[in-house]
């Protein structure tokens, strides 16, 4: 039977998403469902004076109007309300009282027996306001802005080796706010059963959901069970609740009945962004190139309630060689919601603006900007001079340029062209964290030859169910047909939430453990039949293929795993296992890409168009080379978006978003892509887990948007710094 990691392996779950057997958060009915419609805040900052409900509760079919002065108890203290990944402060608390912390905030939630007729009183509400001063500018409060704690050390004298060096480059990259737009809207759906609730939630993590309910009200682990079978994505919008899932369970308390609610794209803006951020990076080199100092300093918006945070500076630790190094992130709390996750979170707008300095600098110092990265390279994580358990980037650079043909490049702006059109070449290097999270599986093989493997891990769309599957089958020695996987569900084997490119490798090796425990009851089952051929086998040194247990070596003897359990007198065997990674503090854990873009500029319109990217990405073992693909392939999309197309725009004079909705709101589309070539270079890892895997869902996205964005100084001469470079910026 052939092996199934490392093989381009078909989705499981493919027909039931294309067959629309998969159901998903605001799919699931109940009887008497009730349907809720959120009523949002129009004021950025200040308190209710008056809610006035009267008019909404004369509609025909509706049932209730709940507000901060009628709904069920709630959690009064912070820790209450703090999920797994909550960051410091004050978490938000949906209809909790009558203060108004951001423009959007749901502050009443219609319920009706019909979504029409829940949307249509809404409009009915009236609320009167006593807003208070706020702001919402990022750059007009820089000044204002607190330094958060980081672990980046700095090294050496960078103020004074900036000062001194023989070429400096310093510049502001301006990363725009960015939301998230997934297929699916986002939607809780709470059944009501006997005083129970069963809740289907778009999450990336029904364990952090189901123990943030009980906390919020009050409630007994077995009281709620959260479910999320399928994720019409996420990518770091469903880390943490989101506050439908709370109005939805307030509301099946309230009424002791079933209830949805499903926000609409424009509620989804009150929620879910990647915070603006200016970047400010300082580069000091010798004319070789070889780099005397590097600052970084990121000042981001976040709420005025919580502290969020990502690591935007000190990649160039794990990049670039230099012994004078300074890295500072500060926060500007604003009167706006908290900013969540989103793909590759800090490194994917940290490494933009550390990408596009290098570029300018290797075109200060006339070098080709491959070369000033070899010239700078460096073989270890010098934040904590640490080796890397792997790092194949120099291959990922020669990869990535042979493939992209860069060789051809004639370094000069603008002397590259297709007709009207400009063409520009750019690249750039990517990074991320390579990290492992416990897990446990379970494992239940029955006679038969099926087995059915469990976790309370989501899949958000990436490939989880297969990744599983894989793993099981080949662990097993079963065809891939007769795994099934049962995931996201908060009373399955526990799982953290599934972000930061941690749940392939994580629960892969959950997986591992269960089998391994699998194999060795046979193992012990196989000794026990009479006259076995197996009587005398060292219990470690038997494989499960084919349907049969053996032993390994030239004169393998074997039993069929159908005759062990039947001489063992069981239908099944179940087993059980929390997998944690032991720690390693010897070695940095990273993975990395090279990135190659052609862009093509029509030169009398300033039109850009991304022509072809190349990826060449160093990611330890692929467990599927058909799904990895695609989510590199996918990654590569988001960083077109983040390059040329996103940004959140607000009218600071109402602190309102002006653009919440995907027709103003821009991404790309099909017309906006083109080839994208992926490359996986072959990256043995012996050291950091069994398999070698390390993670693929944010690697993509780094580096991508500087890629373009030196593609477009390449062709143009233009170097824009404020992003997404649109037209207007090129036509200035």
């Amino acid at each position: 039977m052939n092996a199934y990691v490392g093989t381009p392996t078909s989705r499981v779950d493919g027909r039931a998403k294309v067959t629309g057997a998969a159901k998903y958060a605001g799919e699931f009915s109940a009887n008497g469902l009730v349907h809720g419609f959120v009523v949002e805040a129009t004021i950025p900052r200040g308190r209710i004076v008056r809610i006035d409900t009267h008019e909404a509760l004369k509609v025909a079919g509706v049932l209730d109007v709940l507000t901060h002065a009628n709904r069920p108890p709630l959690a009064d203290k912070d820790e209450a309300w703090k999920d797994e990944v909550a960051p410091e402060g004050s978490p938000f608390r949906p209809l909790y009282d009558d203060m108004i912390k951001f423009n959007g905030q749901p502050i009443a939630l219609v319920l009706a027996e019909e979504w029409e007729t829940a949307k249509f009183a809404a409009t009915l509400v009236r609320i009167d306001y006593e807003q208070l001063e706020f702001v919402t500018d990022l750059e007009a409060e820089r000044g204002s802005a607190n330094e958060m704690d980081k672990p980046h050390k700095p090294r050496g004298d960078a103020k004074a080796a900036l000062a001194v060096a023989g070429l400096r480059h310093e510049a502001d990259y301006l990363v725009p706010t960015e939301h998230h737009n997934p297929m699916e809207l986002y939607a809780t759906t709470t059944v009501w059963e006997d005083g129970k609730l069963t809740v289907y939630d778009k999450t990336q993590g029904v364990q952090n959901v189901q123990k943030y309910l009980c906390s919020v009200f009050g409630k007994k682990p077995e009281e709620i069970r959260v479910l999320s079978p399928y994720v019409g994505g996420a990518f770091g919008s469903g880390l943490r609740p989101q506050y439908q899932v709370v109005l939805a369970t307030m509301a099946t308390l309230a009424l002791k009945r079933s209830v949805r609610v499903v926000l609409t794209r424009q509620q989804m803006y009150g929620l879910g962004y990647r915070p603006m951020t200016i970047e400010r990076v300082a580069l000091g080199a010798r004319p070789d190139g070889t780099l005397d100092a590097i600052t970084h300093e990121a000042i981001a918006m976040t709420s005025r309630y919580e502290d969020f945070s990502r690591n935007d500076t000190g990649w160039a630790e794990q990049l670039y060689k230099s012994p004078n190094t300074h890295f500072a992130h500060k926060l500007v709390d604003l009167d706006v919601s908290t900013p969540c996750d989103m793909r590759a979170p800090g490194a994917a707008s940290g490494v933009c603006a550390l990408e596009c300095a290098m570029d300018e600098l290797a075109v200060a110092l006339k070098l080709d900007p491959i070369e000033l990265r070899l010239k700078c390279y460096s073989d270890r994580d010098q934040s904590e001079d640490l080796p890397y358990t792997s790092k194949q980037l120099r291959e990922c650079y020669a990869r990535g340029a042979e493939a992209f043909g860069w060789s051809r490049r004639d370094p000069t702006p603008r002397s590259m062209r297709d007709g009207k059109e400009l063409i520009g070449w750019g690249m750039a290097t990517g990074v991320w964290e390579a990290l492992q999270m416990p897990v446990a599986a379970r494992i239940v093989l029955t006679a038969n030859g099926h087995a059915e493997v469990s976790c309370a891990a989501s899949d958000i769309g990436t490939g989880t169910y297969t990744i599983v599957a894989q793993v099981a089958a080949d662990a097993l020695g079963l065809p891939i047909e007769n795994i099934s996987v049962r995931l996201a569900d908060s009373t399955l084997p526990q799982a953290p939430v599934e972000g930061g490119s941690w749940m392939a490798a994580s629960s892969a090796h959950a997986v591992l453990a269960a089998a391994e425990d699998i194999r060795q009851e046979l193992a012990r089952l196989a000794k026990a039949i009479p006259d076995s051929p197996l009587a005398d086998i060292d219990m470690h040194n038997v494989t499960l293929a084919n349907g049969m247990i053996a032993s390994n070596g030239k004169n393998a003897a074997a039993v069929s795993i159908a005759d062990v359990m039947r001489h063992g007198k069981i239908e099944r065997i179940e087993k059980e296992r929390l997998n944690e990674f032991a720690e390693d503090k010897s070695h940095a854990r990273n993975t990395h890409s090279a990135v190659f873009a052609e862009v093509k500029v029509d030169e009398e319109l300033g039109v850009i168009r991304v022509t072809r990217v190349v990826s060449a990405v160093a990611a330890g073992r692929i467990l599927n080379t058909k799904t990895g693909r695609s989510q590199i392939m996918g990654s590569v999309v988001w960083g077109i978006g983040m390059a040329l197309h996103e940004e959140t725009q607000i009218d600071h004079r109402f602190g309102r978003i002006m653009n919440a909705n995907i027709a103003e709101y821009h991404i790309p589309v099909n017309a906006d892509i083109h080839d994208i070539n992926v490359i996986f270079v072959d990256e043995p890892d012996q050291r950091i887990n069994k398999l070698g895997i390390k993670g693929l869902g944010e690697i993509g996205i780094v580096g991508v948007p500087a890629a373009i964005a030196n593609a477009v100084y390449h062709a143009t001469g233009k170097r824009i710094r404020r992003f997404p470079i649109t037209l207007d910026k090129l036509l200035e």
